[in-house]
C-alpha cells in the first residue's frame, strides 16, 4: 500500500494548526526542509492505540535542526545529536527530531556509524519493520507514505516483516532481532519466515550489542500484557541463548516414566499471569524456576527439584547482574525467587509464629510475594488450584488478623542495642547482636513482649552463657 488519504482521528491534534509538530515543521520548512511524523505514533494511530512519543524525521541535518528549533524550544536535548537526533520540548510537548538516516554497526563495534539521507523513502527502508516504516508529512496534505506495505502488514496480514532483507536490517542493528519479539507479542503479529530464518542464522551477532540495550529490550517485552508469543520467539529461534541461556535450559525433555510439566511452558504461563505494570514481579516470574534444571532428580517414580529456589536465587542474581539491572531490583527479584515456595511450607495451617516469620522474611515485598505465589499456580487440576487459592486466602486473612493485634509489619526485638549494653554492662561487641537475635526469635515465636519481660529473658540468656558486665 503506497499512500492513503486521510489520517486516523487520534492524530488530529498532532496535525492541528497550532500543534508543536507543525510549529517545528514550519521552522524547518523555512530553511527548505521537509518534515514527517514517523514510526510508532503513526503505527499506533492506525492500530487505534494511545499515542506514545512523537518522532519526527526531516531532511535537515542535526546542526540545522538545533539552529531552527532552539529559539522556540522550552528545552533542548543534544545527547543524541552525534547520531542525528535532537530532542526538544515545544509548547509542553516532547519531540524527537531525527535526520533521515540509517544506523549501521561495524562487525566488531557496538557504536553505530551514522549515514544521512535526503529523502523519506531512503529513511524508511532502513527502519526496523514495515509496521514502523510509515510516515505522514506534517505540513502537506495528510497522505500516508508507506512504500513497504506496513499498514497492510499491521491490519490485514498481521505479519512482521522488515522493509529490506532481514539479514541487512539485522546487520544494521542486531537488537532488532530482540525487538521483533516485542512486536510479535504486543501487536499479535506472525513473524515472516525469512525473518525467523535470519534470526536463527544471525543470533550470535547480538554479542556486539551492549548489555544495557539488551536489558532494556527484555524489560519492554516483559511489560507487554501478553508477552508469551515474544518469549516463545526468543526461545525457539535460540536468540535467548545469547543473553538468557537459562530460558531454553528450562525446556526440559519429557520423560516417558517420570511425567512432569515442561518448566519453560509453566514459566511463560506464570509470567503472563503477573501484573505487566510491575517489572520486578515479572522478572521474578521469569526467573522463579531457573534453578530446576540444575536440581532435577528422579526418585520414587517421580521428579523433584530440591532446593531449586536457593539455586535459582543465585542464578537470578548472576544473570541480572550480567544484564546490568539496578542493584535494588536485583535484590528484590532475587529475594522473591528465594521465597516463592514459602506458601508450600505451611501446608498444615498458619500459626501466629509462621505468619510472623513469613511477614518478616518478605518485608516490603510482601504484597508482591503473595501475588507471585498466586500466579505460580498454572495447574489445570481444579481441586489443586482451589486448594492453593484457599491457602493463600487463609494466609492473607491471618496476616490481617495479626496486623490488627500487633505491629506485624515492623517486627523487631523488644529491646535495642543500647538497652542491652546498659543492662548487661558490656561494651559494643558481637554479643550484642547475638542477644538481639535471641530476643527477636522469642518475639517471632510468642508475639509482643513488654520491657520487664524482655529484661528477664535477657538476664536468663546472659546467665546461661556466663556473660557479666
Amino acid at each position: 500500500m503506497g499512500a492513503v488519504n486521510g489520517i486516523p482521528p487520534r492524530l488530529a491534534t498532532v496535525f492541528a494548526p497550532d500543534a508543536p509538530t507543525r510549529v517545528v515543521a514550519a521552522r524547518l520548512a523555512a530553511d527548505g526542509h521537509r518534515t514527517y511524523l514517523v514510526g510508532g505514533s503513526v503505527r499506533d494511530a492506525f492500530a487505534n492505540r494511545d499515542l506514545g512519543d512523537l518522532d519526527l524525521t526531516t531532511s535537515a541535518r542535526p546542526d540545522d535542526i538545533e539552529r531552527a528549533v532552539g529559539p522556540i524550544a522550552d528545552a533542548l536535548w543534544l545527547q543524541g545529536k552525534a547520531f542525528g537526533t535532537v530532542g526538544a520540548r515545544v509548547a509542553g510537548r516532547d519531540l524527537e527530531i531525527t535526520t533521515f538516516r540509517g544506523d549501521v554497526y561495524r562487525p566488531e563495534s557496538r557504536k553505530p556509524e551514522v549515514a544521512y539521507a535526503d529523502d523519506i523513502e531512503s529513511d524508511l527502508v532502513r527502519r526496523d519493520f514495515t509496521v514502523n516504516a510509515m510516515a505522514i508529512e506534517v505540513l502537506a496534505d495528510p497522505v500516508l507514505v508507506d512504500p513497504h506495505g506496513g499498514l497492510e502488514d499491521l491490519l490485514v496480514h498481521r505479519r512482521l516483516r522488515t522493509p529490506q532483507a532481514p539479514e541487512a536490517s539485522f546487520a544494521d542493528d542486531p537488537l532488532r532481532m530482540m525487538r521483533a519479539a516485542r512486536f510479535i507479542a504486543g501487536f499479535g503479529l506472525e513473524p515472516d519466515v525469512a525473518l525467523v530464518a535470519a534470526v536463527e542464522a544471525m543470533r550470535a551477532r547480538l554479542a556486539i550489542v551492549s548489555a544495557e540495550r539488551i536489558r532494556d529490550e527484555l524489560s519492554k517485552l516483559l511489560q507487554v500484557a501478553d508477552c508469551s508469543a515474544g518469549l516463545w520467539f526468543l526461545a525457539r529461534t535460540g536468540l535467548s541463548d545469547e543473553f538468557l541461556p537459562e530460558l531454553n535450559a528450562m525446556q526440559l525433555e519429557q520423560d516417558p516414566i517420570h511425567h512432569h510439566k515442561d518448566v519453560l511452558a509453566h514459566t511463560i504461563a506464570v509470567v503472563n499471569n503477573t501484573d505487566p505494570d510491575d517489572l520486578t514481579v515479572r522478572l521474578a516470574a521469569l526467573f522463579h524456576d531457573v534453578g530446576k534444571p540444575r536440581t532435577r532428580s528422579f526418585e520414587r517414580g517421580g521428579v523433584s527439584f530440591h532446593h531449586h529456589e536457593v539455586v535459582g536465587a543465585r542464578m537470578t542474581r548472576d544473570r541480572m547482574s550480567a544484564l546490568r539491572y539496578p542493584n535494588e531490583m536485583i535484590e528484590d527479584v532475587t529475594q522473591l525467587v528465594y521465597l516463592h515456595l514459602r506458601i508450600h511450607t505451611y501446608a498444615m495451617g498458619w500459626t501466629d509464629r509462621a505468619v510472623r516469620r513469613y511477614v518478616r522474611d518478605a518485608g516490603p515485598l510482601l504484597a508482591r510475594l503473595n501475588h507471585l505465589q498466586r500466579c505460580d499456580c498454572t495447574t489445570r487440576n481444579r481441586k489443586r488450584a482451589a486448594a492453593l487459592e484457599r491457602r493463600m486466602d487463609e494466609l492473607e486473612r491471618r496476616i490481617e488478623e495479626l496486623r490488627a493485634q500487633e505491629e506485624l509489619d515492623a517486627i523487631r526485638p523488644p529491646l535495642d542495642g543500647r538497652q542491652v549494653m546498659d543492662h548487661l554492662g558490656i561494651a559494643p561487641s558481637r554479643v550484642i547482636g547475638e542477644a538481639l537475635e535471641h530476643l527477636l526469635e522469642i518475639r517471632l515465636d510468642e508475639g509482643p513482649i513488654d520491657e520487664v519481660e524482655a529484661y528477664r529473658l535477657l538476664d536468663a540468656w546472659a546467665a546461661e552463657r556466663g556473660i557479666t558486665g
